[in-house]
């Protein structure tokens, strides 16, 4: 991805400003800002503007699953488990534990929480539906907020239940 051009559009939507970066042929981030990073590029390729329309449905409840092409720099191990996290339905959560199970190895559970943490396209590549093993939010590089109004959004998150931050 490092030769081609890149580009970049800075969104509004109901978890804040939301960065959607490309190349020409692959949405390539998709990264939270509480302030305006400025990074929004001259030239706005089509890939991005089929993105912003589909954050619209999605967050309007139009669309439930992201139908981009999508690319991002990791390890294999890493691959592998951006790969499950597309494996998890809207409208439902997983474990820690129980994502590591399904790559095949239970004691990969804290490299898998990294692995998680790593995922630079947010909610298409949806790690905010993993919570902790006793049912808790727990672990979201766009801070807590934001993964409880995604997953309550998602219907996943009851309404009374409050976050656990302990």
């Amino acid at each position: 991805m490092s030769d081609r051009e890149k580009y970049s559009l800075v969104i509004k939507t109901p978890v804040g400003l939301i960065e959607i970066s490309s190349t020409d042929d692959f949405i390539s981030s998709i990264l939270f800002f509480d302030e305006d990073p400025n990074s929004t590029t001259e030239k706005i390729p089509q890939l991005i503007l089929d993105a912003e329309r589909q954050f619209q449905e999605y967050f309007s409840g139009e669309r439930k699953i992201f139908d981009l092409p999508i690319q991002q720099t990791g390890t294999d191990f890493q691959q592998t488990v951006w790969k499950e996290l597309q494996n998890i339905p809207f409208g439902e959560t997983i474990s820690y534990l129980e994502l590591s199970r399904r790559i095949g190895d239970v004691k990969s559970i804290r490299a898998a929480g990294t692995a998680n943490g790593k995922n630079k396209l947010n909610i298409i590549v949806p790690c905010h539906r993993v919570i902790g093993s006793d049912g808790s939010l727990t672990g979201y590089g766009g801070g807590l907020h934001r993964k409880e109004f995604l997953l309550r959004h998602e219907g996943s998150w009851p309404v009374g239940k409050q976050i656990s931050l302990f």
